[in-house]
């Protein structure tokens, strides 16, 4: 009896395509966006491909504020939903990312981060770490929010942030940037299209045989706010312990490690290789949650490393993360380029030696 592999189906892809065909393939069909460079090509995709599907939306609408506000709509009625922008475009998008936070609506949300402040260039950035980590919009709130760093990645976080929205009905947000959107690299589909969906009780679909439901975030009594918030702070509460993926590469004789994310980890990866070579003992850690953030794994290196290098593409942010999660338990180093500068491998090389290099004289 012979038995038939399954066929790998692999794709050269760009980075906002292989977002929205793994979209379509996790069984989106609502997409609502307006266009802005670099995530154009994301848009492109959806306009021309989730049209085609049974009960597929795409809107483009008239503006980003009006997206997001789309997003609640399809979300509270049950689509799996998303959106897309890049920097200036999500900054636009808070209010409305706030609002599903608060009436527990699960929807997707991919900034193709550029560079900035303000309209900035089209260039590839880390410059919205802080508004992606730290809610972005008013009140408490959190949002997961995941790093990619290859094409791949981005396939496989996409398909899996859909379904983390869904499970802890919440939105979660993708980083993407100008370069990982817009490079090639070949994809694999592991996944079949979505034909199992998560049943949602909780939708408002029309209340014929049922009771009403009420899905709202105007809750005028502080004392109801008060114990919404504390509702919702569980549910982050059993994200943090739950959810938090990270990668360590060559971290366990490391003597000095980097902490890296998306492209500059590519790029970091590069430079531990190279630094490798050379006989310096270098590792990384690559957080794939940006929240929740991978500090525990971060403390235990710590244990046995008590130097760790940021690397950022913006001025210093993540930083804070690192500083937060080691408290004192290890001297913590940086290096940024913002504005869209991008680094290479032997230019982020040379300041991790150097750095390597004085903590070997100080040690002697």
């Amino acid at each position: 009896m012979t038995t038939t592999e399954p066929k790998i189906e692999k794709r050269l892809m760009r980075g906002n395509d292989a977002v929205g065909e793994a979209a379509i393939r996790a069984g989106c069909r609502a997409y609502f966006g307006y266009p802005i460079t670099p995530q154009n090509e994301l848009c492109e995709y959806m306009a021309r491909n989730v049209p085609r599907m049974d009960r597929g939306v795409f809107i483009q609408s008239e503006s980003e504020i009006a997206a997001i506000n789309m997003v609640l709509g399809a979300s509270v009625s049950g689509a799996r939903v998303m959106t897309s922008s890049s920097s200036p475009g999500v900054s636009l998008k808070q209010e409305g990312i706030s609002f599903l936070a608060a009436m527990e609506l699960p929807a997707v949300i991919v900034n193709v981060v550029r560079g900035g402040p303000g309209l900035g260039n089209i260039a590839p950035a880390q410059s919205d770490y802080f508004q992606a980590t730290r809610g972005g919009g008013h009140g408490d709130y959190r949002t997961i929010v995941l790093g990619a760093a290859s094409v791949q990645e981005l396939y496989d976080l996409t398909i899996e942030a859909f379904d983390l929205a869904d499970e802890y009905r919440t939105p979660v947000l993708i980083l993407s940037d100008g370069m990982l959107g817009q490079m090639m690299e070949p994809v694999v589909f592991g996944k079949e299209p979505r034909k199992d969906l998560p049943v949602k009780d909780w939708t408002l679909t029309g209340c014929a045989g049922r009771d009403s439901r009420f899905i709202r975030s105007l809750l005028l009594d502080v004392n109801v706010e008060e114990a919404h918030n504390w509702k919702l702070f569980r549910k982050y509460h059993q994200i943090e312990r739950r959810e938090v993926r990270c990668e360590t590469y060559r971290t366990e004789d490391a003597k000095i490690v980097v902490v890296a994310y998306g492209t500059s980890a590519r790029i970091a990866r590069g430079a531990v290789n190279r630094a490798r070579e050379q006989g310096l003992a270098v590792g990384l850690i690559r957080p794939i949650t940006l929240w929740p953030f991978p500090k525990e794994i971060i403390r235990e290196t710590a244990k046995h490393t008590k130097h760790f290098f940021v690397f950022e593409m913006s001025m210093g942010q993540m930083v804070e993360d690192v500083r937060l999660a080691l408290n004192g338990a290890a001297e913590v180093h940086f290096y940024g380029r913002p504005g869209g500068v991008i680094v290479t491998p032997a230019e982020l090389l040379r300041i991790v030696a150097r750095q390597y290099h004085q903590i070997e004289r100080g040690a002697a």
